[in-house]
């Protein structure tokens, strides 16, 4: 008997590395046109993101932020939402963190500023995705366009509030002042001293911890069972007793925590103050990171390691090989999102095919 779906295995595994490879078959296409040799190339790259430890530290801390954004993608889409406004909902979360911080971080010890930053940055998220939750679950008003919007009001208001209130008085830079140091994260190097002098911070354990959380409450608890069971068939879910509504809405709330909290590495971990644009396109990766790694905690891991690597072993890369601009990485990305998002089913039918010409 022929086999009409694919295998849980083939969909979660075979189809996203069939589909990086597509894209990564393009990209060496392109580094051949640009005059440089793919095989030199990813060589180097490997060599910078991944083999040399500071480059490893780096390529982390790039998928310390990634994870998060992932994390929030993909526990709208699990209850059948498209955010695509988690690169507004982190950035609000940077600002409830930045407001924590300049309003205790002189009076508060690290252990107890540092939770409440958190908090303040989830919370922060969190109300910027209640709105789109609230409307789509309320009044009919798509997700997907709501939180495109939200993403441009973000970036306005930010920009607003960075200048108009949190620059110091005699400075030129559009940043908040500099948090004490009670406010920065505890950073790995401090135990394991061959990452060397990188950002690498505890916001990656952190990022792990999130990772088993999100997969005990997706597969092992009652509300993750209703909050599939809304993404695949609202109609049975509410035939079985699910408030749809109530689901989109807290399903979004979380969505935009987890999208807040993604701030904790760029601006705790890192600079040490909140400054414009910050988020710098990582809820945006996000997306690319949830289809690419099918929702699934290991394959979101993945993803933003890889996207991480690209961008650090990218830098470097750039650095030795003039002719292959920074900007052919974004498009790299990009490739990626082409053919794990749109083209995700490319190759299903060859590999059913297969399949079932191995069964017979």
């Amino acid at each position: 008997m022929k086999t009409t779906e694919l295998p849980r295995w083939a969909s979660a595994f075979v189809l996203p590395v069939l589909n990086l490879l597509s894209a990564l078959l393009v990209a060496a296409l392109v580094i051949h046109l640009l005059g440089e040799s793919p095989t030199e190339s990813l060589g180097i790259l490997i060599d910078s993101a991944v083999i040399n430890p500071e480059g490893l530290s780096y390529t982390l801390f790039y998928a310390s932020t990634f994870i998060f954004t992932g994390l929030s993608v993909s526990i709208a889409m699990k209850a059948g939402l498209f955010n695509i406004g988690s690169e507004g909902q982190m950035y609000l979360g940077g600002l409830g963190l930045t407001v924590v911080m300049l309003t205790l971080d002189h009076s508060l010890p690290a252990w107890l500023l540092i939770p409440a930053a958190m908090i303040g940055s989830a919370l922060f998220g969190a109300a910027w995705a209640f709105l789109p939750g609230y409307l789509q679950a309320r009044r009919g008003s798509h997700v997907v366009v709501t939180t495109i919007m939200f993403n441009f009001i973000a970036a306005s208001l930010m920009n607003f509030i960075i200048v108009k209130y949190l620059i110091p008085e005699g400075q030129q830079n559009p940043a908040s002042r500099v948090f004490s140091e009670a406010g920065a994260m505890p950073r790995l190097n401090e135990w394991f001293p061959v990452l060397g002098d990188t950002p690498l911070n505890v916001s990656f354990l952190i990022a792990i911890g999130a990772l088993v959380i999100y997969g005990m409450m997706v597969w092992r608890s009652s509300w993750g069972y209703q909050l599939r069971a809304t993404g695949l068939n609202q109609n049975a879910a509410h035939y079985a007793g699910v408030s749809i509504s109530r689901m989109i809405i807290v399903a979004m709330l979380i969505s935009g925590a987890l999208a807040g909290l993604a701030a904790v590495n760029s601006v705790m971990g890192s600079t040490h103050y909140l400054s414009l644009n910050f988020p710098a396109g990582a809820g945006f990766i996000g997306i690319a990171i949830a289809l690419m790694g099918r929702q699934h905690p290991v394959g979101i891991f993945l993803s933003s390691v890889l996207f991480g690597a690209l961008i650090q072993g990218g830098f470097d890369l750039s650095l030795e090989k003039p002719n292959i601009p920074q900007e052919t990485f974004i498009f790299i990305q990009g490739l990626i999102i082409l053919f794990c998002g749109a083209m995700e089913n490319l190759y299903a039918p060859a590999v059913l095919k297969l399949l079932n010409i191995r069964k017979g």
